[in-house]
């Protein structure tokens, strides 16, 4: 609990930080990614950010190895609430009524999920270790090429002439995809450092597919997000991704490593109804902003 709860922290200060330093450098690309990494590397802000994530990262490892996903995935989600005021508070970020509506909204909805998947209270779950190799293919690999499909088709309407401004809910759920399928190697990597001695961990570790999912979702998910946070407000993408990760990451997550499922009718209408809410939710959200975020520049350009 004490992990996921650190986690949160250092997940959201992590992205106001990268957030922050993002503001300062040239317009970046996907398209250019050698030019990206090399901006966003000499940049001493943003270093911090990203050390912060990791730091986040090996956190959420620990979490894993003792709590159950959907649990996990009920803790993360307080993460939002945090997000939101940073965002506010460092950024300058507002974001709309009707934004905090759906955002409140989608903690619901995520809060049904994970009420769906626990059975009683967490000390009663199931971790699951281990998960076909086949499988977790059969699951990401799909959500890997339409995170990337997603995305691809944001940057070309962002590259339209008189486009509105967008307020990144394409880019957060593109990411969010790619996050989920990094958040399930993450948990079957945690699962092989359970094996007994070093050398046999290492070598399972290597022959399974969840080194090479983190490879590639590490090196996109990397560029794909900095590009997007760029572009958008960090108090709206990142809890769209969060959302699309802790819904991707519970509901296959716990059937691909076959932790319990619900079998109460109650249980069952949670889950569906929380995944059907989720869903709308982020449907229903508005995909441009009233007016370019861009305060600081506005400000600049009035002075004598």
């Amino acid at each position: 609990m004490a992990a996921a709860l650190l986690a949160n922290v250092l997940y959201s200060g992590g992205f106001v930080l990268e957030k922050r330093a993002l503001a300062s450098l040239p317009e970046v690309s996907i398209r250019r990614p050698a030019r990206l990494l090399r901006l966003v590397v000499g940049s001493p802000l943003w270093i911090g950010g990203s050390l912060v994530l990791a730091a986040g990262f090996a956190a959420q490892l620990a979490v894993y190895r003792t709590l159950p996903i959907a649990a996990a995935q009920g803790i993360f989600v307080s993460g939002l609430v945090l997000l939101v005021l940073l965002s506010a508070r460092l950024l300058g970020e507002e974001t709309s009524g009707r934004e905090r509506y759906a955002l409140g909204a989608i903690l619901l909805a995520l809060l049904m999920v994970v009420l769906s998947l626990k059975e009683g209270g967490t000390g009663g779950d199931t971790v699951g270790q281990h998960a076909p190799s086949s499988l977790i293919l059969l699951v990401c690999v799909p959500a890997l090429a339409a995170g990337v499909w997603l995305y691809s088709s944001a940057e070309r309407n962002a590259r339209r002439r008189h486009r509105r401004p967008t307020t990144g809910v394409e880019y957060g759920v593109a990411v969010g995809l790619l996050y989920g399928v990094s958040s399930l190697a993450v948990k079957g990597v945690s699962s092989h450092l359970t094996a007994d001695g070093l050398g046999g961990a290492v070598v399972g570790l290597l022959r399974s597919p969840y080194p090479y999912l983190l490879l590639f979702t590490g090196v996109f998910g990397l560029v794909m997000s900095q590009a997007a946070l760029q572009r958008c407000r960090a108090s709206l993408i990142v809890p769209v991704c969060t959302t699309v990760t802790c819904l991707f990451t519970a509901v296959l997550g716990t059937l691909s490593f076959g932790e319990q499922l619900p079998d109460e009718p109650l249980r069952l209408a949670l889950r569906v109804l929380g995944t059907v809410l989720a869903v709308g939710v982020l449907l229903a959200m508005p995909k441009h902003d009233t007016a370019p975020q861009e305060p600081f520049q506005a400000k600049e350009l009035t002075r004598p």
